[in-house]
This record gives structure tokens, C-alpha cells and sequence, in this order.
């Protein structure tokens, strides 16, 4: 029973801490593992792309297109078709942790793609130097591309965690807690208008806070 409006809503008082320290570790762990993941596969991406030889260019034909493929599909069937295989993997599919391999899978490629786009807006001239010089592929790649990409790769990074803030707000679908379900529990089924907008103010919050220490580090980054 709602014996409160505003911050003194019960579902305020009693769930809203709990629920925003949920939303920050199932976007926390899903960042980080996807930005793991997949920096490495914008790396192969990348370095197939370069490499000239037909086994590259079909290899990266197909990864292209599995990745592509995946990107496709909505955030929320991937949480649904995710249920059985988060449940076998670490034997709960709800909560945030179960909420993390859903939007940790959906996030890989999209980030995949990121990174390949910032190693490719490098300068050309920048590694054209770096050849004439007698650099090596590995060189090229860490030396070059990826240290002139930082600045980028932070932005890319940034932009990944905000998404995954939007997408975490579906977990409650899937029974995985956080500021979006509390939002579905109370300000959708139950109509407390004053609970919905306080939990809207707070994920705003966080994205400002995001998208902020995004950009001071991306400038700290960038000695250009």
C-alpha cells in the first residue's frame, strides 16, 4: 500500500538505492566485459580488413556478417532468448547478474563495430609513415592505430555504457531488477506518476555523469 507520495513513496524510500546500485553493476560488468570482448574482435576486424590475401577477406566477410547479424536482433529477445543459456551458465537468469550476460552478449558486437570504426578513422599518412619506417604489424596496430585511436575508443566506451543504460531499463522484463523495473512495478502497472519521475531524474543523473567523465577523459587523452 502506497502510504507516501514523492520521496516519501514506500517504493522510494524502501527499493530506490538497491535498485540504482543493481542498475550500476549489471551496466558496470556488462561495459567492461563487452569492452574486453569486444575490442577484440574490432581488433580482428580491423586487422583482417588490412590484410590483402583471399582467406583474410572471406574471413572477414563472415565475421562481418555474424556480427552484423547479431547486431540486428533487439536487445529484448536477446534477454529472452538468452533465459535458458544465462540459467545453465551461472544458474540464475534473473537478478543483475543475469541481466548482465543478455546485454553483455548484445553489446559485443555493437562495440566491435566501434572500435573498428575508430582504428579506421585514423590517418592514413600516419600509417603509411609508420610502414616507410620499417614498423612492424603489431607495432602498427598498438603503436599507431591504437594510441591515435584513445581519444575516439573513450567516446566509443562512453557511448557503450549510456546504451547499456537504456537497454538495462528492459530488465525488468526478464526479472532482472534495477531502475527500470522499478519504474515498470510502480510507475507503469501501479500509476505512481511521482515514483516514475524520480526514477527517470535519477537514470538521467547517471547518464550526465557518464557521458561527463567520458568527455574530460577523451580530452585528457587527446594530445593533438
Amino acid at each position: 500500500m502506497n502510504d507516501g507520495t514523492w520521496f516519501n513513496n514506500s517504493a522510494i524510500k524502501q527499493e530506490l538505492l538497491q535498485s540504482t546500485i543493481d542498475t550500476l553493476l549489471m551496466v558496470g560488468v556488462s561495459t567492461l566485459l563487452s569492452v574486453v570482448f569486444g575490442g577484440i574482435l574490432g581488433i580482428v576486424l580491423i586487422t583482417l580488413k588490412e590484410n590483402t590475401d583471399s582467406a583474410s577477406k572471406f574471413f572477414a566477410a563472415t565475421l562481418g556478417f555474424v556480427v552484423n547479424a547479431t547486431r540486428s536482433i533487439p536487445m529484448v529477445i536477446v534477454m529472452f532468448l538468452l533465459i535458458v543459456p544465462t540459467r545453465a551458465l551461472i544458474g540464475n537468469a534473473s537478478g543483475w547478474q543475469g541481466t548482465a550476460v543478455p546485454l553483455t552478449v548484445g553489446a559485443i558486437p555493437y562495440f566491435a563495430r566501434l572500435v573498428e570504426s575508430n582504428l579506421s578513422g585514423v590517418e592514413r599518412g600516419k600509417v603509411e609513415a609508420a610502414q616507410m619506417m620499417g614498423a612492424s604489424r603489431t607495432w602498427i596496430l598498438w603503436g599507431v592505430l591504437v594510441r591515435e585511436a584513445v581519444p575516439a575508443l573513450i567516446q566509443s566506451v562512453t557511448i557503450l555504457a549510456i546504451t547499456l543504460v537504456g537497454y538495462s531499463a528492459m530488465a525488468g522484463i526478464v526479472g532482472g531488477g534495477g531502475l527500470g523495473a522499478l519504474a515498470q512495478n510502480y510507475g507503469y502497472y501501479q500509476h505512481q506518476w511521482d515514483a516514475m519521475t524520480i526514477i527517470i531524474v535519477v537514470i538521467v543523473i547517471i547518464v550526465q555523469v557518464i557521458q561527463w567523465v567520458g568527455d574530460m577523459l577523451s580530452r585528457l587523452a587527446d594530445h593533438r
